[in-house]
């Protein structure tokens, strides 16, 4: 309950604050904010781009690994049909 009403003060004293600030203060401060929000744009999008650009390679080298699989398993299997058709 302590901590409800000592954030509740501060945030009444912060609004009492800016009603206190200059035009040019406000205006600073939305300038402030939205560059910031730009820079947190930025570096979301490239986060995301990076993951998207790392997911995509991974999905290419499952994809390397699983025919490499697929034709290490088809060659064994030649062999051992080759050699049950010689042992019959």
């Amino acid at each position: 309950m302590r901590i409800t009403t000592t954030l509740a003060i501060a945030v009444g004293l912060a609004a009492l604050a800016a009603c206190k600030q200059s035009p040019q203060e406000n205006a600073a401060d939305n300038i402030e904010a939205n560059g910031q929000n730009a820079a947190e744009n930025i570096t979301d999008t490239a986060n995301n781009t990076a993951e998207n650009i790392t997911d995509a390679a991974n999905n290419r080298a499952a994809a390397v690994e699983n025919s490499a699989q697929n034709k290490a398993d088809a060659t064994r299997n030649a062999a051992d049909n080759s050699t049950e058709n010689k042992t019959h």
